[in-house]
């Protein structure tokens, strides 16, 4: 069943969703739009609320505000993606192109500024997790095998989507980061615009949010592009996009 469908009787449990958003208002109005599109809401008004609710029980997305009182919503961002693996979509106020950046540089999935369109937040809700299922890419974008891919020194494993170093060790990384990673290793010695990048991962065109290509690509390099005795892995092509530029191999 597609994330946020609502079930019949015998169908899996429906999406959970948990809004941290410390405005009665608009918490209420978000759990009742997505209760009514078949998803389970839970809320939280703060930090403390947040953490209690992750270990209270599973939670499929987090929904964020950040503008909460005492532990802001960057540091919870922060905390998040250090301490939980799922996704996590910011819905703030704060609309200015550097809360954006900080946001996806701190691990965030996505970023929409208030007042939002209640239908284009179902649409990024249900985009992030098409995209964090494990599941068949679209025609054009990765092949549908769970083969493992390695590349200098590292391995990633479609199927558990899971990136690890020589020694194992297990590198996290955020949806987004995930993404754009497979997408370059299915694509080696490519150019790929910004353009291409974000339809085949997000399913539009650049728009108020082309900046987050470029920060993403940025956290993949601060992970994995620190060999100081081999060639860069990604290379921007002036005027054209990116491209990986090292040796693929399919298990």
């Amino acid at each position: 069943m597609p994330p946020g469908q609502t079930p019949s009787a015998d169908s899996p449990t429906p999406t959970r969703l948990l809004v941290v958003e410390d405005d009665r208002d608009i918490s209420t109005l978000i759990s009742r739009y997505f209760s009514a599109q078949g998803f389970m809401v839970g809320v939280a008004a703060n930090g403390a609320m947040l953490r209690r609710a992750l270990a209270d029980g599973p939670v499929d997305l987090v929904l964020l505000d950040l503008g909460l009182p005492g532990e802001d919503g960057f540091a919870l961002t922060r905390y998040l993606h250090e301490h939980w693996r799922g996704p996590v979509i910011i819905v703030s106020g704060r609309g200015e192109s550097v809360d954006r950046i900080v946001g996806l540089e701190l691990g965030a999935d996505d970023y929409i500024a208030k007042p939002f369109d209640l239908r284009e937040l179902l649409a990024r809700v249900r985009s992030v997790l098409r995209r964090y299922a494990t599941q068949p890419a679209a025609a054009d974008g990765p092949a549908p095998e769970c083969r493992t891919l390695e590349f200098a020194g590292y391995r990633l494993d479609p199927s558990a989507r899971l990136l690890a170093d020589a020694d194992g060790r297990e590198i996290p990384l955020t949806t987004g980061e995930y993404d754009l990673l497979r997408l370059f290793l299915e694509h080696p010695n490519r150019v790929l615009s910004r353009n291409d990048i974000m339809s085949r991962i997000h399913g539009h065109d650049i728009g108020p949010y082309d900046r987050a290509i470029d920060v993403q690509l940025s956290r993949l390099r601060r992970k994995i592009d620190t060999a100081i005795d081999r060639p860069p892995l990604f290379k921007a092509v002036r005027g054209a996009g990116y491209m990986f530029t090292g040796q693929v191999r399919r298990q």
